[in-house]
């Protein structure tokens, strides 16, 4: 009798060539997430070199889309910390609390006031802390108030601009026919005290201003609202906004 030979069926093998660039592929996309990631966390100079260190591990510079060089801007070019705008805006901010401490030292808070607004830093004097009615001569108390603003204003480095305001009575004396009058005398005489504390204030940022009756705070139409309109203001200007 004749054997039989069971023939025996050799499974075909896959061609596994294709493993070899998908590992290099895949080997191009981790170093591409790292970099991403390391790049949120690094200083430009340790970035560079990290960049130069793929670039040599793999023969070359990394390609992007656009056929250009790969590159990913570090955080020292997106947001490396505060911004000069952010920096100025902290100095305000603590110009103001140092404003606010001396308020409250003095029991001045129904007569002196600072705020922040979108031009910078504001700082509101009721006239009855500075002047005597219808007068631009400070009072010899009212200087350490004067003092006190000059000192706040060294370290900055903003335009100041000083205006004075009254209410709607009318004034008509020999020194002062108008509103106006009186409120530019008396803007002007308190710039010139402010730069007279402090020598190392420029007087080319400073700029004096007299509103007279026409930007109110409050009504004219009561003594309280009439008092508030009665004011010198100092304004810092920012640089960045």
């Amino acid at each position: 009798m004749k054997k039989r030979h069971r023939r025996v069926h050799h499974e075909e093998h896959a061609d596994e060539t294709w493993l070899i660039p998908y590992a290099d592929l895949l080997t191009l996309l981790l170093a591409l997430f790292i970099v991403l990631f390391a790049s949120s966390q690094i200083d430009q100079q340790k970035f560079s070199k990290m960049i130069t260190s793929f670039e040599s591990a793999f023969g070359g510079p990394f390609e992007g889309m656009s056929g250009g060089r790969f590159s990913v801007l570090p955080p020292g070019n997106q947001s490396s910390g505060p911004t000069p705008a952010d920096k100025e805006m902290a100095q305000l901010k603590g110009a103001q609390s140092h404003l606010e401490k001396f308020i409250q030292m003095n029991k001045m808070s129904k007569d002196l006031e600072a705020v922040i607004i979108d031009q910078g830093m504001l700082i509101r004097i009721r006239d009855n802390a500075l002047f005597a009615s219808g007068s631009a001569d400070m009072f010899p108390e009212a200087r350490q108030v004067a003092a006190e603003i000059a000192k706040l204003l060294v370290p900055l480095n903003q335009n100041v601009i000083i205006s004075g305001h009254t209410d709607n009575v009318p004034i008509n004396t020999y020194e002062f026919p108008t509103n106006w009058d009186l409120s530019s005398k008396r803007a002007l005489n308190f710039m010139k005290f402010l730069l007279a504390q402090e020598p190392t204030l420029k007087p080319e940022k400073f700029s004096a201003i007299g509103y007279g009756e026409y930007r109110p705070l409050a009504s004219n139409d009561s003594i309280d609202g009439r008092a508030k309109n009665r004011r010198v203001e100092v304004l810092i200007l920012k640089n960045f906004h």
